[in-house]
């Protein structure tokens, strides 16, 4: 495998979906796409078709115990597998059932090798084939879609905005929302300064750089206050055991009498 110019080998993304023409999508536009025709990462759509059954090449049946819809088939799916893993890579399912995909699991996929998606359809994919196979269940938010490809596009444009010269600003990742602390990023504002007759913060325009950050540190809190209180919660969680660390460390490096 080729080296990008950074020294690694390329992000590889294997897409295994019923509608393969949807990928790269958005992601071979902007800097992603840029990145994609430098050869930084590689997307690769598979349809799950080339191994469905029958004349029709099926890859659902009905599902056990009845029920509405459809339930794309253990088989199916573990053939398109075999097909493309062959090299360590994660392998992800999106789904509603999954845990929520956070910034955490972006940083982590990113530094990999890359990742094989899983898109379901219909009623969603054979319990048995996600739990035979390890693959990771991530939920993209408490909505149900058409099927697994837009949360798969979502979750690539995540990794891959992370990789190694995709950015066209090298801005540090704490400063983003999810950052390094947990906590949405604060509000951003730029000319003209006087809008709609709305101005622009008077701390911003003052020079002062420590001011500024304590302002902008303010803001970030109370948006993930009143936006987010799972986010606030978590992050006031590991503040009390940072704190409490501290103390530990401390009484365990204090003067000894």
């Amino acid at each position: 495998m080729t080296a990008t110019a950074t020294g690694r080998a390329p992000w590889r993304a294997d897409v295994l979906t019923l509608f393969p023409e949807m990928f790269p999508g958005p992601l071979g536009c902007s800097l992603a796409g840029q990145a994609l025709e430098r050869g930084t990462w590689s997307c690769a759509a598979h349809d799950l078709r080339a191994h469905g059954l029958g004349r029709h090449r099926a890859v659902d049946d009905t599902p056990f115990g009845g029920g509405a819809g459809m339930v794309m088939r253990p088989d199916v799916v573990a053939a398109a597998l075999d097909a493309v893993v062959e090299d360590g890579r994660p392998v992800v399912y999106p789904t509603p059932r999954g845990r929520v995909f956070r910034q955490d699991d972006a940083r982590r996929l990113a530094a990999g090798a890359g990742v094989v998606l899983v898109c379901g359809r219909f009623e969603g994919v054979d319990e048995r084939v996600l739990e035979r196979r390890g693959i990771e269940q991530f939920s993209m938010g408490d909505a149900v879609l058409s099927g697994g490809e837009i949360p798969a596009l979502l979750l690539l444009d995540a990794c891959v905005r992370l990789l190694p010269g995709v950015m066209g600003s090298e801005a540090s990742d704490a400063e983003e929302s999810f950052g390094a602390d947990g906590l949405l990023e604060y509000p951003h504002y730029t000319r003209p300064a006087l809008w709609d007759g709305m101005e622009v913060p008077a701390i911003l325009l003052s020079g002062h750089h420590a001011a500024i950050a304590a302002w902008r540190r303010e803001q970030a809190i109370t948006v993930t206050k009143s936006r987010r209180p799972d986010l606030w919660a978590a992050f006031e969680a590991a503040r009390r055991e940072d704190v409490q660390g501290e103390a530990a460390r401390g009484r365990m490096t204090g003067p000894i009498h």
